[in-house]
């Protein structure tokens, strides 16, 4: 039986595992958010066991966990030493900006703002990325990423600059009444576009495994660290309560272990154009699932912003198939190259 049920497993098409992933990166946001409402409800001592930064710091050592399990046997001295000091730097510098102020950033954001404006806002991201790409990586980009480009780019401008509803809008009221979870969620993308073409540029030598260890400790040493600067040396004294890890056992496997293992084997069994085109439902599935799960109704703005957004990912989906056709097929398990490339399409998956 346990032999029948490994066959079925490896018979399942890469798509399935990327849908799958796709499903659980576009609900993480929402299930935070819940995960924290929940914690509300037993506060103790005034504080809530469950918070944003609890949230985050024991969902990285879960995903550490997990990283170890998986690329463990990368870590050895001998491949340690082959990286040399200036890719270390880099490798540094993109692991603060990316797993540590990019998170954190958007975490914040989380708990100040609807969770489909973080979503929807986050989709400066790829816009962001490709115009670093072209501007300082000198990639060859064709017309239907740029316009892709331009028409998400000018989704997130009407999502953070139209009213929430239709009659402010025929009485031209609250425009621009984005706040500072908008902000948030704008700075944190443009901190994740930044480390991704750090990675790009600078690291595409570095294994994949070590790559994704220490960016994933040191993000979280940092992030540590510098919440207790902000918010006080007692700040993650309930990080040991049984009531936060009877929910983040629940958390941690599944949006974490069977998130990016159903992420990682999807990778390697399809084309990074079938990999992009798949992720670039992650906003939709986000929207969908905070309904849900929360109960947060699309406001105008987002439905108009939502609209244009999706307009701009099938546009630049359009160019990506035509490189990808124009391109010599890589080996199927070039996993860091697929891996930064999708990732870049996708943004941030929630964790």
């Amino acid at each position: 039986m346990q032999i029948s049920r490994l066959l079925l497993i490896r018979k399942l098409p890469g798509q399935f595992y990327l849908w799958c992933a796709i499903i659980i990166f576009g609900a993480a946001n929402s299930v935070t958010r819940k995960l924290t409402e929940i914690g509300a409800e037993k506060y103790v001592n005034g504080r809530n066991p469950i918070s944003l930064c609890n949230v985050l710091f024991v969902g990285n050592i879960c995903a550490l966990l997990v990283l170890l399990i998986v690329y463990g046997r990368q870590c050895r001295l001998s491949r340690l030493q082959q990286i040399s000091q200036n890719q270390w730097l880099y490798l540094t510098i993109a692991s603060i900006i990316g797993g540590a102020l990019a998170p954190g950033l958007i975490f914040q954001a989380l708990a100040i703002t609807d969770v489909n404006n973080v979503v929807l806002i986050g989709r400066l991201e790829p816009p962001l990325i490709l115009a670093f790409s072209f501007w300082l990586l000198r990639e060859r980009v064709n017309f239907w990423e740029i316009v892709g480009a331009i028409a998400s780019f000018f989704g997130v401008f009407l999502t953070i600059s139209l009213p929430s509803n239709l009659q402010s809008m025929v009485e031209m009221k609250d425009l621009f009444s984005f706040g500072t979870g908008e902000i948030l969620t704008a700075i944190a993308s443009v901190a994740l576009a930044v480390s991704t073409i750090i990675s790009k540029k600078k690291l595409s030598g570095v294994p994949l495994g070590i790559y994704s260890i220490y960016r994933t400790v040191l993000g979280t040493i940092i992030f540590f660290f510098l919440a207790l600067i902000l918010y006080g040396q007692n700040h993650f004294i309930d990080i040991f309560s049984p009531f936060l890890w009877k929910w983040m056992l629940i958390y941690g496997p599944i949006i974490v272990v069977v998130g990016q293992s159903c992420w990682v084997t999807g990778l390697r069994a399809t084309s990074v154009a079938q990999a992009s085109l798949i992720g670039s439902f992650t906003p939709i599935i986000a929207v969908v699932v905070a309904y849900l799960i929360l109960g947060e109704t699309p406001t105008f703005a987002q439905y108009v912003g939502g609209v244009v957004i999706l307009l701009g990912i099938i546009l630049s989906q359009f160019g990506i198939s035509q490189k990808q056709s124009l391109q010599t097929q890589q080996s199927q398990n070039d996993s860091i190259a697929k891996l930064k490339e999708v990732e870049s399409e996708i943004g941030f998956k929630g964790m």
